[in-house]
């Protein structure tokens, strides 16, 4: 049974692993510390979701795909929790006292304000424009993922998403054009779970 002295080296272990953010931080101090207070939960959580709706796109019919798409934010954060309680993770254990948690979760704020713009686009008729919408849309978060994080992934799963959505939306026949859609979103997913920075 380890002694006071065994305690308190756990305690230093832990405080090298997390710095404490201050005033006098340096911008690759508090990316470094927002880096190792992320976890993987959220990306595998956005996976999971566009996986489902590009596989259940194959069965349902495009309205019904559309509206799964208009929630689909609403369900990777909720998964992202559970993936983390799973793995006896905390999905925000780094607290946001650190300025780049705050602007990565003030981010959501500017893309909810854009999804009544994606719902009126497809009251014109089409309504595989709203899973267009939502793919591109909840891609941008990555952007200031990856600056806060100083991980360029952030931005190439960005743009990279959003270009292959457009490319999945005008080429893909009719029928697939929800499925593709989808198929790139996870595909973009599993680049970036590839290749961002762990630390």
């Amino acid at each position: 049974m380890p002694g006071p002295e065994g305690a308190t080296a756990g305690v230093v272990m832990v405080a090298e692993v997390r710095m404490t953010v201050s005033a006098n931080s340096t911008l690759r101090e508090l990316q470094a510390d927002f880096r190792n207070g992320s976890t993987l939960s959220m990306p595998i959580a956005g996976m999971i979701v566009w996986a489902v709706i590009g596989i259940t796109a194959l069965w349902l019919d495009d309205v019904a795909i559309a509206y799964m798409a208009l929630y689909v934010m609403a369900g990777i954060l909720p998964l992202a929790f559970i993936l983390d309680l799973i793995q006896g993770k905390n999905l925000f254990s780094g607290g946001t006292e650190n300025p780049l948690t705050k602007l990565f979760l003030i981010s959501i704020v500017p893309i909810a304000l854009t999804v009544p713009m994606i719902v009126s686009a497809a009251q014109t008729g089409d309504p595989v424009i709203l899973v267009l919408g939502m793919a591109i849309l909840a891609g941008v978060i990555w952007i200031p993922y990856g600056w806060a994080a100083d991980d360029p992934i952030g931005l190439r799963h960005a743009v990279g998403r959003g270009l292959g959505c457009y490319a999945a939306y005008w080429f893909a026949p009719d029928t697939y054009a929800a499925s593709a859609i989808c198929a790139v979103v996870v595909a973009a997913y599993v680049y970036s779970l590839i290749f961002m920075r762990r630390t």
